[in-house]
């Protein structure tokens, strides 16, 4: 659970007079030291920026669409949830502690930005039981995975829609919190704006997106691996990446009517493959998500083949013992409305 000591947000383990359904439920929740797992409209994507392809490389595939998210992307992230939950495995409590920090004793109305599974929000309706936290997200199946795993949570709820239709029926609303689940607006700054417009006065905004590209090994080893250009240069299309240059990124939140503070830089193992046989996990979960996912299914065969060797010599690489994880680094940003 959360808990403060000496004035600073940390994580505590449930003590014996919180056992019984309500620890069971914190534990398989929060998904914060244990081998657990995590999904939200953000990690693993299924393509990156497209640009001009190298020599004898092929360009990665457009970005996803709001359409994508309702079906069949949405559909294999419904499927992949633990899987996709699990990368995020060691990031998810540096994002919770920051949410807790930034949480005011008046905080009452929380929204999710991409709940996904619903793993953020269940860790905050955890940790904050005397607010409401909503999760919205564009995929059905996502939603009906999060209700799923909020049955007892009686401070949760979820809601399939845009989060920028959504958000003023919410209105006033105190915090919100995302997890990799605000990098895809096709405006970010009327985007954030309407989220600004139906936020409490002292409304807070906290959320995590990937850094640059290059440090995060999980999207450049494999994307080269299965014949794409990892080199492609950096763009504000929505996107995985589409946040990494924290100068953007603050430049969309001033004009959107949010004060920004110096974003939190987090290097971490993202994890993409655990268990008795982890490389195989880990290249099963790629071909089902992330930017090799495309170019192995759309490849002939002999191509295939080639491309699924050469991303388990990749993941092997990774491997240490029962798990395999990449280097990976995130931008965890607190906002806070502007008063003018």
């Amino acid at each position: 659970m959360f808990s403060r000591e000496g004035g600073s947000p940390v994580w505590i383990p449930a003590s014996a007079g919180q056992q019984g359904r309500a620890a069971r439920q914190a534990r398989e929740t929060l998904e914060i030291s244990q081998h657990q797992t995590h999904a939200s409209v953000y990690t693993s994507y299924t393509s990156l920026q497209t640009t001009a392809p190298k020599h004898n490389q092929k360009a990665p595939q457009p970005m996803t669409t709001a359409y994508d998210w309702t079906g069949r992307i949405g559909d294999v992230w419904a499927a992949e949830w633990r899987r996709t939950d699990r990368s995020f495995t060691n990031l998810t409590p540096h994002l919770n502690a920051a949410i807790l920090s930034a949480a005011a004793p008046q905080t009452r109305k929380i929204i999710d930005i991409g709940c996904g599974a619903g793993a953020t929000s269940l860790a905050t309706a955890q940790a904050l039981p005397i607010a409401r936290i909503t999760g919205i997200d564009l995929s059905p199946n996502l939603i009906e995975i999060a209700k799923h795993r909020a049955k007892t949570q009686a401070n949760a709820s979820f809601e399939c829609a845009d989060i920028t239709a959504a958000a003023p029926n919410h209105a006033p609303i105190d915090l919100y919190v995302s997890r990799h689940g605000v990098m895809f607006f096709a405006d970010p700054v009327a985007a954030f704006t309407t989220l600004a417009e139906a936020a409490a006065p002292d409304a807070t905004l906290v959320f995590s997106c990937f850094a640059d590209r290059a440090a995060n090994r999980w999207a450049t080893e494999i994307i080269t691996a299965t014949g794409g250009n990892a080199d492609a240069p950096a763009s504000t299309a929505p996107g995985p990446f589409t946040f990494a240059d924290p100068t953007y990124v603050a430049s969309i939140l001033e004009k959107s009517g949010w004060h920004v503070a110096a974003p939190e830089r987090v290097e971490f193992a993202y994890r993409a493959g655990e268990g008795a046989a982890p490389v195989a996990d880990a290249v099963d979960y790629f071909r089902r998500i992330g930017p090799a996912a495309s170019a192995i299914r759309d490849a002939a065969p002999e191509e295939r083949e080639r491309h699924i060797a050469r991303l388990t010599q990749v993941c092997d690489r990774y491997r240490s013992g029962d798990t395999v994880e990449f280097p990976a680094a995130a931008w965890i940003w607190t906002a806070r409305k502007s008063s003018e």
